[in-house]
Order: C-alpha cells, then sequence, then structure tokens
C-alpha cells in the first residue's frame, strides 16, 4: 500500500508519541480514537460515555483516548492508520466505509428507512452485524453504529425546494459512489472534499452547497456561509465506529468484551442524545438567521428511483437490500 506524505507524517508522530497501548499508564491499556469532529457535536459525547464505561468496568485495565477535531489527520488518513496499527479506533461514515467494503453502499440508498426508529432496528439486527463485519478483509473491523440523523441540503443563495434547484450546482459530497450517483440523479454536479476543507470551499465558492445533518451543519458553523437548510432528508446515513484489526487481534477475550459492552453502551447514550441536540441546533440556527424550508420529499424520491433499480441489478447489494426492505 502506497502512503501519502501526510499520512508518514502522522505515522512519526504516532510513534514519536506513543498514539496506541504505551506506558503513559502503569498497568493496562490505553485506545487511542480519532475523529474529525468538534468535542460539542453529539457523537463525541457518545464516544466519551464510552470512555467512561470502559475505564469503569475494566476498573481502569483499558482505557480511551480520544483526539477531536481532525488532531490526527482527515477520516481517510485514519483508516489506513487503523490498518497499520498506529491507530486503535476512529468514526466515520458508513458512506466512506464503501471503499472498503462496498456492502456498505446500501446505507448511502436515499429514503431507505420508513423511520429513525426501522433503522435501528434493521442496523442492530443481523443485517447490522453483517454489515460491520464486511470491513475486515480491509483490516477494518466495525464496532457498533452511531445515530447520524437525516443528511438534506444546505445553499449559500437561495434554499433546495425541488429537485430542480440542484440541477447545475456544485454540491459537496461524502468520498461515497453511492453519494456521488445520488446527486448525479437530481442533475447536480458531486463534488467530493474532505470535511475539515469544507468551510472554506463553501465560503470561496468551490462548491455551491453541500448536505449534511443539523447537528454537524450547526456545530461546523456552515451556516454563516450557507444560511439556506431545506429539509429534503434524502439519506439517514449511520456513522460507524471502527477499529482496525490490527488493534482488536492484540486484545485477550475479556478486553474485547468490555469493549463490545462499553460501545453498546455509548452507542444508548449517543442515539437519546441525538434528538435534543438537533432541537438544540434548531434553536440556534434560527437565532443564527437560518432559513429552514420543508420539501415535497415525492418529488426527490421520483427522482432517484433509478438508483434502486441499480442496486437491484447489483450481484453484492441487491440481496442485503431486499433483506432490509423486508424487515420494515
Amino acid at each position: 500500500m502506497l502512503l501519502t506524505s501526510s499520512v508518514r507524517l502522522l505515522l512519526l508522530a504516532c510513534a514519536l508519541g506513543c498514539l496506541f497501548s504505551c506506558g503513559e499508564i502503569s498497568e493496562g491499556k490505553t485506545l487511542r480514537l480519532a475523529h474529525g469532529l468538534d468535542v460539542s457535536h453529539p457523537v463525541h459525547g457518545g464516544m466519551v460515555r464510552m470512555g467512561e464505561v470502559l475505564d469503569s468496568i475494566s476498573d481502569g485495565q483499558l482505557r480511551l483516548k480520544i483526539y477531536s477535531g481532525g488532531q490526527l489527520g482527515t477520516e481517510s488518513q485514519n483508516l489506513e492508520l487503523l490498518q497499520l496499527g498506529s491507530l486503535a479506533m476512529t468514526k466515520v461514515s458508513a458512506a466512506v466505509m464503501e471503499r472498503f467494503a462496498p456492502a456498505y453502499s446500501v446505507l448511502s440508498l436515499p429514503y431507505l428507512f420508513e423511520d429513525r426508529e426501522t433503522s435501528f432496528r434493521v442496523l442492530d439486527g443481523p443485517v447490522g452485524q453483517e454489515l460491520l463485519a464486511q470491513g475486515a478483509a480491509a483490516r477494518l473491523r466495525g464496532l457498533t453504529f452511531f445515530d447520524a440523523g437525516t443528511r438534506s441540503f444546505y445553499t449559500k443563495s437561495a434554499p433546495v425546494r425541488t429537485p430542480a434547484d440542484v440541477v447545475g450546482k456544485k454540491v459537496r459530497v461524502q468520498n461515497s459512489p453511492m453519494a456521488v450517483d445520488l446527486i448525479k440523479s437530481l442533475g447536480g454536479s458531486p463534488t467530493p472534499i474532505s470535511y475539515g476543507e469544507l468551510y472554506t470551499a463553501l465560503q470561496q465558492g468551490v462548491v455551491d452547497a453541500a448536505e449534511n445533518n443539523l447537528p454537524s451543519y450547526y456545530t461546523s458553523r456552515h451556516y454563516e456561509v450557507t444560511p439556506y437548510y431545506s429539509y429534503d432528508r434524502h439519506t439517514a446515513v449511520p456513522d460507524v465506529l471502527v477499529i482496525g484489526t490490527a488493534t482488536w487481534e492484540k486484545l485477550s477475550g475479556q478486553e474485547r468484551d468490555w469493549l463490545a459492552v462499553a460501545a453498546r453502551s455509548a452507542t444508548t447514550f449517543q442515539r437519546e442524545s441525538w434528538q435534543a441536540a438537533e432541537e438544540e441546533a434548531v434553536r440556534e440556527l434560527t437565532k443564527a438567521g437560518v432559513t429552514f424550508t420543508e420539501v415535497d420529499a415525492a418529488a426527490f424520491r421520483a427522482a432517484v428511483e433509478q438508483m434502486y433499480t441499480a442496486a437491484r441489478q447489483d450481484p453484492d447489494l441487491a440481496p442485503i437490500l431486499e433483506r432490509i426492505l423486508t424487515a420494515q
């Protein structure tokens, strides 16, 4: 595997800082978890809860240290560090995992789940567990799915009300084939950009619009340069807590059990806090002058129906798609 210069520098930092299991604590192990979110984000809060539970149930024998805000690199760089065993865990969108395990792309299909509760039931069941295991061949093991709400468009100059309002717009997307197909289906120009670089890209007009959930839109301060948020709710792509198999294989059976219990507790806590975070975001965004627009989702559903046709013809996606739809 060829590594970029930035990743080489990160590896050097990891080596110098002993970013996995080091002697910083005389007894037990410390697992390093890096992600790109602000500390006020509810997903970060879930990770904090996970660390607290892990420390408690292991009596300090297994601990978690969290690096937020992209301190150790982008999502892609963190995943590479996981693969090499230089970092223990990270949080990424399920859309990012598509590049390592194509089956994850089913979760990026627009309007896949009937509602929030249905998505949790599917993700916590056999289908979700099967998806979490898909990244093993790429040395990435999923631990749990965090709630990431629904994703909607936000724009600079005018709200999106119909699919026609996306036509011709440069829309930032995650580095996900399914996300790219979504924007193309709506007539836009998909533009993959790192999340950490998005504020500047919106500000400078590199892209005209982006799409994300409400807490991320708020905590990233993207509303300062894109004050129109349209509730089309096109996808409900969860976040995935991922551990590198290089780290997983070094853990004992007891340590793995502790980690599983802590991850489950963190997931419950994070999902419960998500709705409160959405409500807070709406209150604060309204104060900041953001214009919210409800849209007719039926028009958007019709515009992306071809994505389901393609998925049903894909031998990797068709079986798992049907299982998800049947489970609802």
